[in-house]
C-alpha cells in the first residue's frame, strides 16, 4: 500500500486518537503516506439524545463505516468503548493500541474532590454504569445528564450554579492535557471502567489482508488480551441492553484477570466478579456465567425485561 486513508471524528479527542496511530503507521512505513479524513457522526450532531438510550448502537460510529464500504478510507479509528460488542458484517478492529488510564477521573469545581461533596452534591455524567456505581458509593449523590465532547463539558460545569463536578474517562482527560483539572481518581476495582476503556481501536474491512498485514505493526497484544476479555462478558449479558455493566482486565505474564460487575440502575444492587485465564473470550465467557449465578441474571431481567445471550 502506498497511502492509508484513516477515517475520524472530528473532535478533539478523536483527532489525538487518529493522529496517535497515525504516527506510528509513519514510523512503521516511512514509505507511506497517511491521511486523515474527517467526518461528523450522529452522535456529534445529536447532542439531545442521551447516551443512555443508544447504547450499542454505532452512534458515533456507522457513518463511518459507511465509507469503509464505499472505499473512501482504508481504516476507521474510535474509541474502543464506543463500539459495539457486534460489528457490521464484513468489519472487524485490526489493531488494538496501547491502553492509556483506564481509570475514571473526577473533576471537581473549585478543587472539590468526589470525596469530598457535601451531601445530595449534582454531579454530571453521560454514563448509565457511571450513574449507578456512583450512586452504589454515594446514595445521596444527584447525577444529571450532560452530553458533548470534553471542552463542552468543562465549560457546563463551569458556567452552571447547581453541578459540583463531572465524571470523565481519565484517558481522554490525560490525552488532552488536561491532567491538572482531575482532582480525584476513581480507583478502578471500586468504580470499574467501561469495556475497551482507554483503549483507541482502529476498524477495518477483514477482506482487505494487506490493511489487516498492516495493522499488525500497531497492534499491542496485552491491550487486545484484555479488550477482547472485557467486550466479551459485555456481548454474553447483553451488550445492547441499557444496563450498567463494566468491566476490566489486566495481563500479566500471559494471564488474563478480568473483574466484571452488573449493577442496578438505582445502585442498590451490585454483583461484583473475577476470573482468571489465557484466552480472552473464555475467560470473559466463564465470568459472565459467574455473575448470571451471582444474581445478575435477576438485575439485567428487571432492567431489560428480556432474557440475556446466554
Amino acid at each position: 500500500m502506498k497511502r492509508f486513508r484513516i477515517g475520524t471524528r472530528r473532535s478533539d479527542l478523536a483527532l489525538w486518537q487518529a493522529r496517535f496511530v497515525q504516527q506510528r503507521l509513519e514510523a512503521a512505513f516511512p514509505r507511506m503516506a497517511v491521511e486523515l479524513v474527517t467526518m461528523d457522526t450522529e452522535g456529534d450532531k445529536r447532542l439531545e439524545v442521551p447516551l443512555s438510550s443508544v447504547a450499542g448502537k454505532g452512534f458515533f460510529t456507522a457513518e463511518i463505516e459507511e465509507r469503509l464500504y464505499s472505499g473512501e478510507i482504508d481504516i476507521a479509528v474510535h474509541s474502543l468503548k464506543d463500539l459495539p460488542t457486534v460489528l457490521p458484517e464484513g468489519l472487524g478492529i485490526g489493531a488494538y493500541c496501547e491502553r492509556g488510564d483506564a481509570r475514571d477521573a473526577f473533576l471537581g469545581k473549585d478543587g472539590l474532590t468526589f470525596d469530598e461533596l457535601p451531601p445530595h452534591a449534582r454531579v454530571g455524567t453521560s454514563s448509565l454504569r457511571r450513574t449507578a456505581q456512583l450512586r452504589h458509593l454515594r446514595p445521596d449523590v444527584e447525577c444529571v445528564e450532560i452530553r458533548g465532547n470534553l471542552g463542552t463539558r468543562w465549560r457546563k460545569l463551569q458556567e452552571a450554579d447547581d453541578m459540583d463536578g463531572i465524571v470523565l474517562a481519565a484517558a481522554g482527560v490525560i490525552r488532552l492535557g488536561w491532567q491538572e483539572r482531575i482532582t480525584q481518581f476513581f480507583d478502578p476495582l471500586t468504580v470499574l471502567s467501561a469495556p475497551g476503556q482507554g483503549v483507541v481501536a482502529v476498524e477495518s474491512l477483514t477482506a482487505r489482508k494487506e490493511v489487516q498485514e498492516a495493522l499488525a505493526a500497531v497492534n499491542h497484544r496485552p491491550t487486545e488480551l484484555a479488550a477482547r476479555a472485557e467486550r466479551c462478558f459485555l456481548a454474553l449479558l447483553g451488550g445492547g441492553c441499557q444496563t450498567p455493566i463494566a468491566s476490566f482486565a489486566t495481563v500479566e505474564d500471559g494471564a488474563i484477570r478480568l473483574a466484571g460487575s452488573v449493577i442496578s440502575l438505582d445502585g442498590t444492587e451490585l454483583v461484583h466478579v473475577t476470573e482468571t485465564g489465557d484466552r480472552p473470550e473464555q475467560v470473559g465467557e466463564r465470568a459472565a456465567r459467574r455473575a448470571l449465578d451471582a444474581g445478575a441474571d435477576a438485575i439485567l431481567r428487571a432492567t431489560c425485561g428480556a432474557p440475556t445471550n446466554h
